[in-house]
C-alpha cells in the first residue's frame, strides 16, 4: 500500500498562495488517482481536486476552479496543488489521497489511502 505525506500548509493572507506537496512512498503514484480533500471544523471533508493517470486528466470542484491547480511529477512520486488568490473559507485540513481505477472520482469511499494532513489558515 502506498504512504503519502503531505507538505506546505500554513498560515496565509486571503489573496495569498500556498503550495501543497503530496508524496509517495512504497508504491508508484503514476498507476494512481490522485485526490486533494479538505475538511473545516465542523464540515464534512470535501473533495478539492483530483488528477488521473494521464496529467491532462484533472477536474477542480466549482469553489476552487480558476484558482486552484493540482498537477503531478510522476518522476518525483509527487503531486501538487497550487492554491492562488486563497480566501478564508479555503482554511481547513488539506489531505491526499490515492484511489486505483481509471476515472477521478470524488467519492472519499473509493480512496485507499490517505495522508495525515497538513493545515491551511488563511486570515481576512
Amino acid at each position: 500500500q502506498v504512504q503519502l505525506v503531505e507538505s506546505g500548509g500554513g498560515v496565509a493572507q486571503a489573496g495569498g498562495s500556498l503550495r501543497l506537496s503530496c508524496e509517495a512512498s512504497g508504491r508508484t503514484l503514476s498507476r494512481s488517482i490522485i485526490g486533494w480533500f479538505r475538511q473545516s471544523p465542523g464540515k464534512e471533508r470535501e473533495f478539492v481536486a483530483g488528477i488521473g493517470w494521464n496529467p491532462g486528466q484533472t477536474y477542480h470542484t466549482d469553489s476552487v476552479k480558476g484558482r486552484f491547480t493540482i498537477s503531478r511529477e510522476n518522476g518525483k512520486n509527487t503531486v501538487y496543488l497550487q492554491m492562488n488568490r486563497l480566501k478564508p473559507e479555503d482554511t481547513g485540513v488539506y489531505y491526499c489521497a490515492a484511489a486505483t481505477g481509471y476515472r477521478i472520482t470524488s467519492d472519499r469511499r473509493s480512496y485507499t489511502s490517505w495522508g495525515q494532513g497538513t493545515q491551511v489558515t488563511v486570515s481576512s
